[in-house]
Formats: C-alpha cells, sequence, structure tokens
C-alpha cells in the first residue's frame, strides 16, 4: 500500500506516524514544499522572542526519527492531482504515484492588495521569520496588520524584541473571531497600558515608500510611519492545485466524518479541511492544531482500513496576551441565552452561552483555575439541570457545575 501525504505540518506528520503504526509495512511519503525540517508555524513567535533556537520549531527533535520509521519525506511543490491515475505532480515535473492520499496542505498567509514593497512581510515561514528578526531590532518602528489569534501571538514576540508597535485591525475589537466584544475590548486596554498603540475599526488603504520609510495611510484618515510592517491579516487554505481534479471545495475541501473528501480514497485534514461542526453540523474550518492532530489521527485510521470518525469540529481557543490569558470555548458568541461577568479593575472576564440546559460556548480572561471544565461541559454535551440556574447567578462556579452535573449523570448511567 502506498501512502502519500501533501504536507509536513503537524497534521501531516501526526497522520504518517499514525499509519506506520497501523501499517507497518507500507509505503509512507511526506511532500514539503519547504526546504526545512517538519516544523510548527506556531512557534515561530516564540522563535522572534528569542525563547527558543530553530530548533525549538522542529516537530520531531530527535536525529533519525522519520528514517526510523520509515518515512520518507520529501521537497516539494504540489501542482497538480489525478485523482483517476492516483498521481501527484510535482512543481519539478516528478510525478508521485498513491493508494490512499492524504491531502494536509495547511494554508498561507493572506496578503493584501499593496502589500509588495520592501520591508513588508508576512509571518507564517521560518524564512518569514529570519527576515523579520533581522529587522526588528530594539526602538524600530513596526506597524501590525491584524490583532487575531495569530495577530496576538506575533505581538507579543515583538513587544519582547523591544520594537515601537503599532497595531492596526479591521474589525471593532481585538481577537474579534475569539472573543466577544467586551473581552475583545478588555485584551486591548491590556496591551495599550503596555505600550502598544491599537487602531481598531481601522485598515491600511495604501503604503509607499518614504525615503528609508514606509507609511500607511488608514481609513481613518490617520497615516503611520514604519521601518518594517508584518501583515497578519489572516490564512486561506491551499487548494489552488486541486483545480480541475473533481475534489469538492468550498473554502477548503469538503469531508465526511472519515475525514474522506468527495473522491474515495483520498482523504483531507487540518487547516485545510472543511469539516462538520461540533454544534450544527455544518461544514466549518477550524484552523487550530488540536482539531488538525484529532482530524489527522481519524483519516490514518481509515487509510489503513479501520473505521473512524470525528465527532466534530470544535472551537478551542487558549491566547496569552502579553501575560493575560484568555480562552474561548464552543459558540462563544452565544444564540442570546447566556451570562456576563466582567470585573474591569483587575482584568477579569467570564461569558458563559446556553443552549436549553447545556453549556455551548464559553469566553473567560484572567481566570485559569479549571477553565478546562468549561471545555469538558460543552464538548459532553452535559445537560446543567438545576446547575443552569445556579451558573446564571453566579457563573464563576463552573467547577462545581461540572463536578455536579457529570456526578449526576453518571448515578443514572
Amino acid at each position: 500500500m502506498k501512502h502519500l501525504i501533501i504536507g509536513n505540518g503537524p497534521a501531516g506528520i501526526i497522520a504518517a506516524e499514525c499509519l506506520r503504526k497501523l501499517d507497518p509495512t507500507a509505503e509512507i511519503s511526506v511532500v514539503g514544499d519547504e526546504a526545512e525540517p517538519p516544523y510548527s508555524r506556531m512557534a515561530i513567535p516564540y522563535l522572534l522572542a528569542g525563547n527558543i533556537d530553530e530548533q525549538g520549531t522542529h516537530l520531531r527533535k530527535g536525529a533519525g526519527h522519520f528514517e526510523r520509521l520509515n518515512i520518507r519525506l520529501l521537497h516539494g511543490r504540489a501542482e497538480k492531482l489525478d485523482a483517476r491515475a492516483g498521481r501527484v505532480t510535482l512543481s519539478g515535473g516528478e510525478t508521485l504515484a498513491f493508494d490512499r492520499l492524504l491531502i494536509a496542505s495547511g494554508s498561507h498567509a493572506v496578503r493584501p492588495p499593496g502589500m509588495d514593497l520592501p520591508g513588508v512581510h508576512t509571518c507564517w515561514t521560518l524564512n518569514d521569520a529570519r527576515m523579520i528578526a533581522a529587522l526588528a531590532k530594539p526602538g524600530a518602528r513596526v506597524l501590525q496588520i491584524g490583532a487575531g489569534f495569530i495577530g496576538c501571538i506575533i505581538l507579543e514576540a515583538l513587544v519582547a524584541r523591544g520594537v515601537k508597535l503599532a497595531v492596526v485591525e479591521m474589525g471593532d475589537r481585538m481577537v474579534p473571531r475569539m472573543m466577544t466584544e467586551a473581552a475583545g475590548q478588555m485584551i486591548r486596554r491590556w496591551v495599550e497600558g503596555r505600550g502598544v498603540e491599537v487602531h481598531v475599526n481601522a485598515r491600511v488603504e495604501s503604503l509607499s515608500q518614504q525615503g528609508a520609510s514606509l507609511s500607511a495611510k488608514l481609513s481613518t484618515a490617520e497615516t503611520l510611519s514604519a521601518d518594517l510592517v508584518i501583515c497578519a491579516a489572516g490564512v486561506a487554505p491551499n487548494v489552488a492545485f486541486l483545480e480541475g481534479s473533481g475534489i469538492a471545495i468550498g473554502k477548503g475541501i469538503l469531508v465526511d466524518a472519515s475525514m474522506q473528501s468527495s473522491i474515495p480514497g483520498i482523504y483531507a485534514a487540518g487547516d485545510v479541511s472543511e469539516a462538520a461542526d461540533f454544534h450544527g453540523g455544518l461544514p466549518i474550518i477550524n484552523a487550530i492544531q488540536p482539531n488538525a492532530a484529532d482530524q489527522a489521527r481519524v483519516a490514518a485510521s481509515n487509510m489503513a482500513g479501520l473505521a473512524s470518525e470525528v465527532t466534530g469540529s470544535l472551537a478551542i481557543n487558549v491566547l496569552d496576551t502579553l501575560g493575560l490569558i484568555s480562552t474561548s470555548f464552543g459558540q462563544w458568541e452565544g444564540t442570546g441565552d447566556g451570562v456576563e461577568l466582567s470585573d474591569e479593575q483587575r482584568f477579569r472576564y467570564l461569558s458563559l452561552q446556553f443552549k436549553g440546559d447545556v453549556l455551548i460556548g464559553a469566553t473567560a480572561i484572567g481566570l485559569t483555575d479549571h477553565v478546562g471544565a468549561l471545555r469538558g461541559l460543552i464538548q459532553g454535551r452535559v445537560r446543567l439541570g438545576p446547575w443552569k440556574r445556579r451558573l446564571l447567578a453566579d457563573p464563576t462556579r463552573f467547577m462545581a457545575a461540572y463536578l455536579g452535573a457529570v456526578g449526576a449523570a453518571q448515578k443514572v448511567a
């Protein structure tokens, strides 16, 4: 059996290792389009902050790890998929045959129009990190476009480098796809209190070169000068090479519960896959590493002939922004039935969202003890019964609710 995996990020590597355990004699090849060992993009900010070296970004640290598992690592970019022939063509013209294919090609950083001047970089690859490190010296003026989840991680690394940082976010708050309005504004106040200039409800309309500096004109009519511009405005799935392949694509590759695409024998996992949402069952791209890992394991099991299914893609976000810990789980934006608690002075915030007597979403800031219980209640679809009324009166009792409701359910079972 020939297993081919396109993409050597976390999803691709986890799938390859699972396949080797399940199918000791199979031929397993993993193709990556960067001339680097398999690494974690989420480790790049820690590299920029100086907390790790480049080797610290590598997904597997041990020398000869892939050789021992007889997993072949190849360097190349997938250009075309011929599903009928079972063949992938790489950019150099080489073709790779497969019996089972996993597409874990991930995503790429979105670069808005006009962002092609010298000194403008994304922060998505190790090579990006090298170029940013050369420019982001102490005192340098840095403009970051985007204050989403990834943007906030990059922000922390830049502050650690001692730059003078300004952030522009087109949403009405920081981390708009992870935090409620009140929570996002609280994070903004925290960040501004630590010397970061934040512009929300704003976008960069144009960039121009002004001598050795870059000049950014904002939609708010403000103008910002910078030595370095970092574009952290989001990512998009790598699906261009699948044009004409016959694979059904929405925003990403549409997959069923087994992570199989519309073509039998071809699977997808990670940022490139559009899988069923945990709550509503609608297709969604949930580009977070825990989901990528779960999807990779399920895809590998099915590729090896062992039936397995995902339970649905659940939003799980944990963020450290200059020492302020924030989390959100599930349908944190809510359905109108919920409770919100805010302590502006202490930077504490908690929002719980319900459907009937089941917790479906939660947002927390500055609360780290037992927040895993929130995820457990949501993922377990635990019936709260009388505990819902108690949580509406005091949402901080979520750990007691978890112990009480789960314990009651176990007694009934």
